[in-house]
């Protein structure tokens, strides 16, 4: 797991729309699983989380890419929204770096002052710390992602999927996550 968060925001910002990431990682094994978490801190370094559909731990935006499945389809892909057809597989070479496009799923909030945006990059889906709620209907407890969890032993063998990725960024490899920020309007 591995975040980036930007300084204190020196004044109040509204993020609308949909967010996307791109973002560089090689593998040691065949596949790979990335999960985006776009996150909000509050001055004393609290995560600030919401109450999503089900789950109350939600952040505020969520994207997730299995790297085999990193195939764009051109016509319908914006920089905003990478459109993956899921029409086929193409395995990692090991230790190759491959270019990644995640879609993150669109959100609104207005962040305040002194608060800090964070993007998550990790390697399962996103928990929040601390006891998560229960219900009894439901396998898992909600952590943040509700009770649908990518923890499907024949989906992710751990052989597979439980290896080390390693991230790029910088010259050859221009990583960004696009941010919807909306300017403030003198009315």
């Amino acid at each position: 797991m591995y975040s980036f968060m930007s300084p204190p925001l020196a004044e109040e910002t509204e993020i609308t729309g949909p967010l996307a990431a791109k973002l560089f990682s090689s593998s040691f094994t065949t596949d790979a699983d990335l999960f985006v978490v776009f996150r909000v801190f509050a001055p004393h370094g609290n995560e600030m989380v919401f109450q999503g559909a089900l789950d109350p731990h939600t952040p505020i935006g969520q994207g997730w890419l299995r790297a085999s499945h990193r195939k764009l389809d051109p016509v319908l892909s914006t920089e905003y929204r990478p459109y993956h057809p899921h029409a086929v597989r193409e395995s990692l070479i090991p230790g190759k770096v491959y270019e990644l496009d995640v879609e993150i799923w669109p959100t609104c909030i207005v962040v305040p002052v002194g608060y800090r945006i964070a993007l998550t990059i990790r390697g399962k889906d996103y928990e929040h710390p601390g006891k998560g709620m229960r219900i009894k209907s439901f396998v898992n407890e909600m952590r943040g992602c509700g009770p649908f969890l990518h923890n499907d032993p024949d989906d992710r063998p751990k052989a597979l999927f439980g290896g080390r990725n390693t991230l790029f960024a910088g010259g050859r490899n221009p990583s960004f996550v696009l941010v919807p920020i909306i300017p403030k309007r003198n009315v």
